[in-house]
């Protein structure tokens, strides 16, 4: 039943990228226009929403930086946020990470280490901890998982937030809206489209970061660029680490699945193309559960996975099970930028 259930789920999230992203579609692909009159009360909400954020007094110390989307759906602001978390770490300020830890058991305030359960604490989470070592909260209440990361590291200089754009009760300093080349698709709000608040939201922002050539959605005096690369191959089992070419070289002839239980798989699908080639795509539900029995029910040599599904495989993945490793690469002026504010004078 949780399997069929799954399946149906992903099959439903397919069909509404569809109808927010798909260009060929000639008008407002049928499903956008049946849902168009449900977008007034996403405005409403969002209107409220926004008035109330930028009532929050801003963050001095911690500083806190939201690295979040407009849309809904994958960006790339994970890799982004770990990259960045790293590069100011390794410029010599106290990082910490914030989540909200979609779907997991748990939704208190709590502090995420590399080692916790994804189930109970949620995938990117565990990730975020896993990929930088620095100190993670998480919770459906980000100003509580706030609260409880600064209770435990007091000596924090900065807080970036994966996500966390529309959470009302999070306090920032700054605003970073993540977009890839889909953009904001037809330019509806949820659920006729894939905006959560208005396009026109962006003029409150601080910056637009912006997923290789995607083309800025809305005009904004302050934008930045990314790339995602693909870095390197992980067996799950720990044995093993090489290069995406030492992967190809050694899967040679092999059968290949390819496992993705996130946002915007076609992404992961192309990268992996790019390395070996052939394979049999599997795309799950964003955030779907893996069980030992979806690995099992895989007709393949090697499986090959992202980074966040292979945190919740890691404890039961067989020697088949590869995650590909990729590595955010910024614009060195975002990171300028961002010093310039985090590294001004604190409150006496």
């Amino acid at each position: 039943m949780n399997r069929l259930r799954e399946r149906l789920r992903a099959a439903f999230e397919r069909r509404l990228l569809r109808a927010w992203f798909d260009v060929r579609t000639r008008g407002l692909d049928p499903l956008a226009r049946l849902l168009q009159p449900l977008t007034l009360l996403t405005g409403v909400v969002a209107r409220r929403r926004r008035v109330r954020i930028r009532h929050l007094a801003p963050r001095d110390r911690p500083a806190v930086v939201v690295v979040g989307n407009l849309v809904a759906g994958g960006a790339g602001k994970t890799p982004l946020t770990i990259a960045l978390a790293r590069a100011l770490s390794a410029r010599g300020l106290r990082v910490g990470m914030l989540a909200g830890g979609y779907r997991a058991r748990r939704a208190d305030a709590r502090l995420v280490g590399g080692s916790a359960d994804p189930d109970a604490d949620g995938d990117e989470p565990v990730l975020l901890a896993r990929s930088t070592g620095l100190p993670v909260a998480a919770g459906r209440r980000r100003d509580q998982a706030l609260a409880l990361l600064c209770a435990h590291h007091p000596g924090l200089d900065v807080v970036l937030s994966d996500d966390g754009l529309q959470h009302v009760g999070l306090a920032r300093s700054l605003e970073l809206a993540v977009f890839d080349a889909r953009g904001a698709g037809n330019g509806l709000l949820l659920p006729a489209g894939p905006l959560r608040e208005p396009l026109s939201d962006l003029d409150t922002m601080d910056a637009l970061v912006l997923n290789g050539d995607a083309p800025p959605p809305r005009a904004h005096p302050r934008v930045f660029r990314f790339t995602i690369e693909a870095t390197g191959m992980r067996r799950l089992d720990g044995t093993e680490h090489c290069s995406p070419s030492a992967f190809a070289q050694r899967a040679g002839t092999a059968r290949i699945a390819a496992l993705a239980g996130i946002a915007q798989p076609a992404r992961f699908f192309a990268t992996l193309r790019g390395i070996v080639g052939a394979f049999d795509a599997h795309a799950l539900g964003d955030h779907a559960q893996i069980t030992p029995a979806t690995i099992a029910a895989l007709d393949a040599d090697l499986v090959v996975m992202t980074e966040k599904d292979a945190v919740k495989c890691a404890a039961f993945a067989d020697p088949r099970c590869w995650a590909l490793e990729v590595h955010a690469r910024f614009d060195p002026a975002l990171l300028t930028w961002l010093e310039e504010h985090l590294n001004g004078p604190s409150p006496a």
